[in-house]
């Protein structure tokens, strides 16, 4: 299973539990995922993490996270046009669009391989939410893609402050 990384992932990771400061190891265990193609991230995520001056753009400008992470993909904009109109609403306008953000960018990627890729988001499924408002994971359920929260892909890729240990 390839894990497609939601920003908000690794925003939340390094605002609330795995900071650069408190926990290398798990920054650390991201990339070694992403070399061993386990994780990635879509340019158009890529390029929302990286634009910033904190720890968290620093650490997705430098070149070994961005060889690690980068998934070698070109989006195709028939499936993200699909997306928005089958997964969001027809005729949005650019106010929804702006809204909506970058999420089908990522769902045109997951839905490329439904059975081999997994959408991983800290956002929480609210399916009575229409249009603009809708979250990632309904999305996700209304294109049967795969999808889980930061805990369950912590989990399913077994990390631990010790990762290296069990790995050797």
């Amino acid at each position: 299973m390839l894990f497609l990384l939601d920003a908000n992932v690794l925003i939340n990771a390094n605002r609330d539990y795995y900071s650069f400061e408190s926990v290398p190891e798990f920054w650390e265990w991201i990339i070694y995922c992403g070399e061993k193609d386990l994780v990635k991230i879509p340019v158009e995520i890529y390029e929302e993490l990286k634009d910033g001056t904190d720890n968290l753009s620093r650490w997705m400008k430098q070149p070994r996270t961005k060889e690690a992470l980068l998934l070698d993909e070109e989006v195709d904009k028939i499936i993200v046009q699909k997306i928005l109109k089958e997964g969001y609403g027809e005729n949005l306008t650019d106010s929804d669009l702006e809204q909506i953000g970058r999420d089908p960018f990522l769902i045109s990627y997951a839905i490329k391989d439904n059975m081999g890729r997994c959408v991983v988001t800290s956002e929480i499924s609210k399916p009575s939410r229409k249009r603009e408002n809708r979250q990632l994971p309904d999305v996700c359920n209304t294109f049967a893609i795969p999808w889980c929260n930061s805990f369950i892909f912590f989990k399913e890729l077994k990390f631990s402050t010790k990762w290296k240990e069990s790995i050797e």
